[in-house]
């Protein structure tokens, strides 16, 4: 995981670490690419597109004063974990597993419609709560201090076709390190989905209407092909070195033996244990798994890509402060609006704010200290962005059709543009056919 560590030290963010045969509460080492403060007034120019630098009216002082005030929150909250706490996620465990085991009996008959409906409808909130609340949060190390080598993040493993060892790598360090970098974060769009203007477009955005639908459905899958690099790896598997294709194929290896597991449970043996109820079942099965990967698209993408979060150019990281980073997760997440209930099948990242500040923090406490968050931005002029669900995952998807088409330039329309980088890959293609034809004899 990535977050803050003591004021002493010189980084305001650490990956998670933590050995696996024995169990201790969450270790930190130091990123160096970081700094605390000092040195000479660091300024925050608009992004190289013009667009305004969301820190851009606070000064120094100020951004390390919001630093030492999220220090002071973070330590109070950590300070009083408890028994409160440990019974919580040990709740949430009892009601998941139940409702699980529950609805797999029930669908063992699920010839019957209402069996099959009622089955379907509580595997799908057993998965949604194990993905969420349980898995999501249990690897990022948020439950560690409780040492019990049955909720802790080297041996917890998920319903997900995702190992967590690759999960932990690209969501815990690099994207909680780099949240919403262009360039450095690949969740801006996972590699398929232009989300911001300052994202370069391509030919390929023209489709992502499509494809961003497609991604929710099959979500877990896109996720595990993410933590691959699959696409990036494969483009250049020609520059790697026989190291790299080592690792990457003993990756994929991992990969496809977690999907072959999960598949076996869902797929063969659950619909063979029904009988008669075969079919249906295994219908069940793949409606739960569909309605688990759009419920933790929605939630994921409401938490970074609606209307009013920021993202950050490459080069403003370079020497990034203690409260810049702060700074920096708080600009570029979002939250959803809603009751206990929805934060918790959210796995509370409904907290998105919360939870980018606080990684580590047993997520049952963020919505206890959002209002202080909240308060803390409106005092200081930053954008606490929240709202309801349907109202964020519209704003996203807007936002996903208009920038499938570029951005508009001087004297051109979008369209024109689309027209030219047509014409540039027609032309290609006929030089790369010119080419292929033999000389003609005179």
């Amino acid at each position: 995981m990535t977050l803050a560590p003591e004021r002493d030290l010189t980084s305001p963010s650490a990956p998670h670490h933590s050995e696996p045969v024995r169990l201790t509460a969450t270790h930190h080492t130091l990123n160096t690419r970081l700094s605390v403060a000092g040195g000479a007034e660091r300024t925050h120019p608009p992004k190289k597109s013009g667009r305004p630098n969301p820190m851009g009216h606070l000064s120094n002082e100020q951004i390390e004063q919001i630093g030492r005030e999220l220090d002071a929150l973070r330590a109070e909250i950590m300070e009083s974990r408890g028994a409160r706490d440990a019974a919580y996620i040990r709740r949430v465990i009892t009601v998941q597993r139940g409702l699980e085991v529950g609805s797999r009996l029930v669908l063992l008959f699920s010839r019957n419609k209402v069996a099959w409906l009622a089955g379907t409808a509580g595997l799908s909130l057993a998965k949604i709560l194990e993905n969420m609340e349980l898995g999501h949060n249990i690897l990022h190390g948020q439950w560690d201090w409780m040492r019990d080598p049955k909720i802790h993040s080297t041996t917890w493993d998920w319903d997900m076709a995702s190992p967590a060892n690759q999960w932990k790598h690209s969501h815990n360090e690099l994207h909680h390190t780099y949240t919403n970098v262009l360039g450095r974060d690949n969740d801006l769009g996972y590699g398929l989905l232009r989300v911001d203007e300052d994202q370069k477009w391509e030919l390929f955005h023209l489709g992502q209407p499509i494809w961003h639908l497609i991604n929710a459905l099959f979500f877990e899958y896109g996720i595990a092909a993410y933590d691959l690099e699959l696409r990036g790896n494969l483009q250049n598997w020609n520059e790697l070195t026989e190291d790299e294709k080592a690792v990457f194929k003993a990756n994929l290896h991992e990969m496809l033996g977690k999907i072959r597991k999960q598949a076996t449970k869902d797929y063969v043996l659950h619909p063979l244990l029904s009988g008669p109820s075969f079919l249906p079942t295994l219908a069940a099965n793949f409606t739960a798994n569909c309605v688990r990967n759009v419920w933790s698209n929605t939630v994921i993408i409401c938490g970074h890509f609606p209307d009013g979060i920021d993202t950050f150019e490459t080069d403003s990281i370079e020497g990034e402060t203690r409260g810049e980073w702060y700074l920096r997760q708080m600009l570029g997440s979002g939250n959803i609006s809603g009751p206990t209930a929805l934060h918790i099948l959210t796995g509370n990242l409904s907290h998105q704010i919360e939870h980018h500040l606080f990684p580590d923090m047993p997520s049952n406490r963020y919505e206890q200290i959002a209002p202080r968050i909240r308060e803390l931005m409106a005092r200081n002029d930053l954008h606490y962005v929240t709202g309801p669900i349907l109202k964020q995952a519209y704003e996203v998807y807007r936002k996903v059709v208009r920038l499938s088409l570029p951005n508009k330039e001087a004297g051109r329309s979008r369209w024109s543009v689309v027209r030219g980088e047509l014409e540039k890959v027609r032309q290609g293609q006929a030089a790369a056919r010119a080419k292929r034809q033999p000389p003609v004899a005179t």
